[in-house]
């Protein structure tokens, strides 16, 4: 490790010459029994099945995110050079993140309790994974399979802490490796100016193929996916989450309205869905068929990467939050949190089109009709997408202190609730409206 480095970050971090070696040793070895490849090497001797050795050279360790920044996750960035033998004697470079359990003990308890750290980690380990293998069974040989835009993992642990009457209680611990991809060029975007179109059109292209996976995964298989995932957010559990940040938020936001004059309507509007948030929160999250899939629930621009090339490529991180629930939930809490107002007025319409054929598409080359098959349609997905903003305000309020102190996201925020409150969104009636619609 380099001095400058070490001394830069100031309390003990896991990572050690051993530990890597450990590590990349276990993963270059799982690739090389995996079809899927992946794996930098591919000569004769690393094909040979013989056991594999990794060398470490050099390394370096640093902070992962600003301080503040990471609420769910310590995060630590890693530089290392080594050899992988028997191969060539090439040396190796890799970027990785390193996401720990928080040091802060309310910021640890928060994060165990609700299970956000198992569930990345099970994301990643099974998830994907599965995800995978489905696409090796459904597309032909010659088809390439849909990119998962996501970090590659490295390595997942997870232990649950236990409570023992004669010895100390062992605390929970988890760690989950993943590339780097500012390494490649991503860089992440401004919250404070919001998305371009163009940012925002790769980001929902990104999520539909998650999206469609999820769905034909079901589909085809017949399996419901709360039943495969089990560890998936469910609905009571993240409404219970969801709602505790609701009541810490809302009174902010409300102070924050109060010295506005002109948005009384806006603030009584709020106040009185104040009691039924919880109650709106479990009906707009549950997953409602035919398109209950997997969701990221977090999805906004904090949470992507970019790569200026010219696909404007989209990379989704932090799925501590995946849950079962409807697509169209993750579409409108990037739209609602992350756009500029001019660019969310007049482009709403042609981003919702945009998605729902990358959804349709990708969900075609998996075999899965959504029209014919499932009977679901374009102008449904607009219905499903007008409730959905709902809960993505809630959510948004849930981290409203995120938007203020900034005047360019507190415009955005007071945009948001004037567009929606004109809309008549900011009602209790827009749950009951939709259950009418299916009697």
């Amino acid at each position: 490790m380099s001095d400058s480095e070490e001394d830069s970050y100031d309390w003990e971090t896991p990572v050690t010459s051993e530990w890597l070696e450990a590590i990349l040793a276990s993963y270059h070895q799982q690739e090389l029994h995996h079809s899927s490849g992946g794996c930098s090497g591919g000569d004769d001797d690393e094909e040979s099945g013989a056991e594999l050795r990794v060398s470490i050279g050099e390394f370096s360790v640093g902070p992962g995110c600003d301080a503040g920044e990471c609420v769910l996750s310590d995060i630590l960035a890693v530089k290392v050079q080594y050899q992988v033998s028997p191969g060539t004697p090439d040396t190796r470079s890799l970027s990785l993140i390193v996401k720990l359990l928080p040091h802060d003990p309310f910021s640890r308890y928060f994060v165990t309790e609700a299970q956000f750290d198992l569930r990345e980690i099970k994301f990643y380990t099974q998830v994907v994974p599965e995800l995978e293998q489905f696409q090796r069974r459904c597309l032909p040989a010659d088809t390439p399979p849909l990119e998962i835009p996501i970090p590659r993992c490295y390595h997942a642990r997870y232990t649950q802490g236990k409570d023992s009457p004669d010895s100390s209680p062992t605390p929970t611990e988890s760690v989950l490796v993943l590339e780097n991809l500012k390494s490649r060029g991503f860089q992440g975007a401004d919250f404070s100016r919001g998305l371009t179109l163009r940012q925002a059109e790769s980001a929902l292209e990104a999520v539909a193929r998650l999206h469609a996976l999820s769905l034909a995964l079901k589909v085809k298989e017949g399996r419901p996916l709360a039943e495969r995932y089990p560890f998936l957010f469910q609905t009571a559990k993240a409404t219970d989450s969801y709602q505790q940040l609701v009541e810490r938020g809302l009174p902010q936001l409300a102070r924050f309205l109060e010295k506005r004059p002109g948005l009384e309507d806006i603030l009584e509007c709020l106040l009185t869905l104040r009691p039924k948030t919880k109650e709106l929160i479990a009906a707009l999250l549950a997953p409602e068929e035919p398109l209950a899939l997997i969701t990221h629930t977090d999805f906004w621009c904090n949470n992507l990467l970019f790569r200026d090339d010219d696909l404007c490529s989209c990379a989704v991180l932090d799925w501590q939050m995946v849950t079962y629930s409807r697509p169209t939930n993750d579409v409108a809490l990037l739209l609602i949190s992350s756009l500029p107002t001019e660019l969310r007025r007049r482009h709403t319409t042609s981003l919702l089109d945009g998605y729902w054929a990358a959804l349709t598409d990708s969900a075609v080359r998996l075999g899965v009709d959504v029209e014919g098959d499932l009977g679901h349609s374009r102008v449904a997905l607009g219905e499903d997408y007008r409730r959905s903003q709902l809960l993505a305000l809630l959510l948004c309020i849930g981290s409203v202190d995120v938007a203020l102190g900034d005047p360019l996201t507190e415009q955005r925020l007071l945009d948001v609730l004037q567009d929606l409150h004109k809309d008549g969104v900011l009602s209790y009636d827009i749950i009951k409206t939709a259950a009418q619609g299916k009697l």
